[in-house]
């Protein structure tokens, strides 16, 4: 019965493998399940990511719609305007070619008018 003894130290160094190997495995472990929870944390920030830039994004361009349409309105509200200045030329005008002594006359008054006006 030649029972052969392992000494205490190969004994100790085994366990201290044995232990060491757990370690490696609890700790590849935790990574793994850290890793998993960062990478969903940065899905989730990306999607609120990207839900914020389409908002923005469509907020911006119902802003270009509106700044469009009203650029549209203001040369309409000009060329009706400028219309209007037209026709209003053009009538006195007429009138001036109709009665000319009354308009040097109408002319001459309120160049009075307005001297006395701005002599004060």
């Amino acid at each position: 019965m030649n029972k052969q003894v392992t000494p205490p130290e190969t004994l100790a160094g085994s366990r201290i493998d044995e232990s060491a190997e757990r370690i490696k495995q609890a700790t590849s472990s935790a990574v793994s399940s850290t890793r998993d929870a960062v990478d969903r944390a940065a899905d989730h920030v990306e999607e609120g990511l990207h839900r914020a830039t389409d908002k923005a994004a469509d907020v911006a361009n119902r802003a270009t719609d509106k700044a469009a349409e009203l650029g549209e309105r203001g040369r309409e509200v000009y060329d009706d305007t400028m219309d209007r200045a037209d026709a209003w030329l053009e009538q006195a005008r007429e009138y001036v070619r109709e009665k000319p002594v009354q308009s040097v006359a109408i002319a001459l008054g309120a160049g009075w008018l307005l001297g006395r006006i701005l002599r004060r």
